[in-house]
């Protein structure tokens, strides 16, 4: 991690754990908003207004929060109007490093080989992890925003007098819904897994295991009664939150992680509900089973000998 500016140590997968084990996942460091005018949003400061080119986002294909933000990138017609770097996916002694994986880019912006170079051009005294996704403002030359949760609103509603095309992932009527699953969803479920993966106890782990189990048969109740999404009829970022998780979890999640009571393919709901989301125009394009397989196994805390296995194909 960087400390005062400075590269500390090689890449380690566990950023802080507390008293009994439980991993802690680091707290997003910059917080500006992309509005329709550039006035300052919920958090940060203003001048990010929304225009076709700008912006950029530097993400990985085998990170859940990164491949959210391309996926509402995709939903709401932004592909052409917010251009993307993607790193390799191998996590390298300093973390993030770009080119080098088929599939992966250059970084074409800043000639950074690392993306803890991004994070220090913007701030060189910055201390902390240097995580995807990053929203990068090519005017300004600056980091917009880290946290995937304000990326996600903000491409669904700061672009739509340039692209008004997809469906309002945050709609009013339902805001309050979503946001209390969300942080159902985001504690017990796609943070759980890296509290089960990462745990240094065995009371963490189990804890995170029952949470995660927990919450995937109260989802795959919820599908039951024959809805296509989360909410009914009605597509909301509540969707894209779960399925990045989803996707992910039979070829990662189950084995390296350790959450092997059930492959999602054995809730039927769950399965059929994953390739429903899947099948979206421009979902599939933001997932690399490669690049996913092919990360999360080069974790040398959890798999030492860097073996990726073969399965299971998606």
């Amino acid at each position: 991690m960087l400390v005062n500016g400075k590269w500390d140590a090689d890449w380690q997968p566990v950023q802080n754990k507390d008293k009994d084990g439980r991993f802690i996942r680091q707290v997003s460091s910059f917080r500006h908003w992309i509005t329709p005018d550039g006035s300052p949003g919920p958090t940060g400061d203003g001048g990010f207004k929304a225009e076709a080119g700008r912006y950029h986002l530097y993400v990985a294909y085998i990170c859940p929060w990164a491949s959210r933000a391309l996926a509402v990138r995709a939903l709401k017609g932004l592909t052409d109007l917010i251009t993307v770097s993607v790193v390799n996916p191998r996590l390298s002694d300093q973390g993030w490093q770009f080119g080098g994986y088929p599939g992966s880019t250059d970084d074409e912006l800043n000639q950074a080989t690392y993306m803890h170079q991004i994070y220090t051009q913007v701030a060189p005294d910055f201390t902390g992890r240097a995580t995807v996704p990053v929203l990068w403002d090519k005017q300004q030359q600056t980091i917009v925003n880290n946290e995937s949760a304000d990326i996600l609103r903000m491409l669904n509603s700061a672009f739509n007098e340039l692209v008004n095309t997809g469906p309002d992932l945050y709609p009013a009527d339902l805001a309050d819904e979503i946001d209390e699953l969300n942080e159902e969803i985001y504690h017990k479920l796609n943070n759980g897994v890296y509290q089960a993966g990462f745990a240094s106890s065995q009371a963490a782990y189990d804890e995170a295991f029952d949470n995660v189990f927990s919450t995937l048969d109260k989802l795959e109740a919820r599908l039951a009664d024959g809805r296509d999404y989360v909410f009914g009829d009605v597509l909301t970022e509540t969707d894209i939150r779960l399925f990045v998780t989803l996707v992910r979890f039979d070829a990662a999640y189950y084995g390296l992680f350790k959450c092997n009571r059930q492959l999602i393919r054995e809730f039927p709901y769950l399965n059929a509900y994953m390739h429903r989301i899947w099948a979206l125009d421009g979902i599939a394009d933001t997932v690399n089973i490669d690049h996913i397989k092919a990360g999360y196994y080069s974790i040398k805390a959890l798999n030492p000998g860097g073996i990726v296995p073969r399965g299971p194909q998606f």
